[in-house]
């Protein structure tokens, strides 16, 4: 699979007259820009503060003050809520989650992890319930996640999958390989084996974050916008955790930073989390025809069993959309240009659609964007709070955001508010990894490793039956 494209490659994809790269994403040229709320008026006391509009940080301010109305909470954010990875995902909401089962049971055991296992899928459900509750709209529908392989290779990997996940925490009914004949229908294109879990959905990520944020400011938080928060410090000589702007500084009894992949772009934080984009794009509405041969009536998430996966979903108003690690890091954790993705990973993203769903071939191509996402060292997500300091912080969900930030937002909740729960002893409470590389060493590993997997996958693709030796080097430089 090729990195670059040349000019003849992009003229080869059909794209719509209204075509557009960037603008954020397509799931807000859908839903709409929001009006920006007003910035911090100046210095300001809360009892929480919260660093980050995004799932994680809205979702911990909403059950927050869920729990204790009187609490003073407020959340700023640079540019406005859900303008990050939050509002350009590939709107799975999954029981996926990233990270080395064995490192977390190296520290709480194998129960745990289990644990942790079951609260993610228990969090898809707690996601659609609240949505419910509060009236949010976000196209939710829980059709289930389809994982497909299309070589011999992904096919073993993917009977591996089945009988490791089993062994922590997943029930026979929970992920099983599909029959042929599986009913509803979804047709993929050279597929030999194909595998389901009920505990996913559908989501449209941009009206998830709209609707929760304005449930969090209905609910007495005050949301700041406009307000980029430049360092935060913990408590000090007697004085409180502080927040601060060039609005000016919040103090508080606890700052909880929400940044995921814009981390690194805070004082002293730079390697603390790598900042790995995802590219996606959207198609134009598929004809009646198209899905007649697809299929797809059961809206199910879909992925496959590549290294360089693609994962998509059919739209509410039936286009498709798929994403990929097409540029995944950029030289010194550079990150945002408000959505706009780069050739390559666009024309990677279309080759893949084409070849997953022939029938789409045609179909103009309307939006491409990327978001960028937090990436721990160990590739394991996180929750802590430091007392003492006043400090609190949870992400590198690395894809799996949309469910782990809601139980981190839960689990958060918990830590701030001094309860021992069965959320705060899961074991991604106070993990804690390294920091990634200096520069141009953690650049040079990312490109290497992600050259590495897409050759095992072109490898894999011409008909190896085993797992390429590629990808375990990939795993070994990357620390996966």
């Amino acid at each position: 699979m090729k990195l670059i494209a040349n000019a003849a490659e992009m003229r080869a994809i059909p794209r719509s007259t209204e075509f557009r790269n960037g603008g954020v994403s397509f799931w807000y040229r859908d839903a709409g820009l929001p009006e920006r709320r007003a910035p911090l008026p100046g210095d300001a006391d809360y009892d929480v503060c919260v660093v980050g509009a995004g799932y994680t940080g809205l979702w911990t301010a909403y059950y927050l003050k869920k729990a204790r109305p009187d609490l003073r909470v407020a959340v700023l954010e640079r540019e406005f809520a859900g303008f990050g990875a939050s509002g350009r995902n590939g709107g799975w909401l999954s029981a996926e989650f990233a990270g080395s089962r064995e490192r977390y049971a190296e520290s709480h055991g194998k129960g745990a992890v289990i644990a942790l296992q079951r609260a993610m899928m228990a969090a898809v459900d707690e996601v659609i319930e609240v949505a419910e509750a509060e009236s949010i709209d976000a196209d939710i529908v829980k059709g289930g996640m389809r994982t497909v392989a299309t070589n011999p290779a992904q096919k073993a990997r993917l009977l591996e999958e089945i009988t490791y996940l089993q062994e922590w925490g997943y029930w026979p009914e929970d992920f099983y390989l599909l029959e042929p004949d599986h009913e509803p229908r979804l047709r993929v294109d050279g597929t030999i084996a194909e595998a389901f879990s009920p505990h996913a959905a559908r989501v449209q990520p941009a009206k998830l974050a709209r609707g929760l944020a304005a449930a969090v400011a209905a609910l007495g938080v005050d949301v700041f916008e406009d307000t980029a928060v430049t360092e935060i410090r913990g408590r000090q000589g007697g004085e409180s955790a502080a927040a601060v702007t060039e609005r000016g500084t919040v103090r508080a009894a606890h700052v909880i930073r929400a940044t995921e992949g814009f981390t690194a772009s805070m004082a002293g934080e730079r390697r603390q989390w790598l900042p790995m984009h995802s590219s996606m794009i959207a198609t134009e509405p598929l004809s009646a025809e198209a899905w007649k041969r697809i299929g797809w009536e059961g809206r199910e998430v879909l992925g496959d069993a590549a290294h360089a996966y693609v994962y998509a979903q059919r739209t509410a108003d039936d286009r498709i959309a798929i994403g990929g690690r097409g540029a995944p890091y950029r030289f010194g954790s550079g990150h945002d240009n408000n959505g706009a993705t780069q050739p390559q990973a666009i024309a990677e993203l279309w080759r893949a659609l084409v070849r997953l769903f022939p029938a789409a071939s045609e179909v103009p191509v309307a939006h491409a964007w990327s978001g960028v996402l937090g990436v721990s060292r160990d590739w394991c997500p996180t929750v802590h709070l430091d007392s003492a300091e006043g400090l609190g912080w949870a992400g590198g969900y690395v894809g799996s955001g949309v469910t782990a930030s809601n139980l981190a937002g839960r689990t958060l909740r918990d830590l701030v508010l001094g309860r021992t729960t069965e959320l705060t002893r899961l074991p991604w409470v106070g993990h804690r990894a390294r920091g990634w590389e200096p520069e141009p060493l953690r650049w040079i590993g990312t490109q290497v490793s992600h050259g590495l997997y897409r050759t095992a996958d072109r490898r894999e693709a011409d008909h190896g039956a085993e797992t390429s030796t590629f990808a375990d080097l990939a795993a070994r430089i990357s620390g996966r």
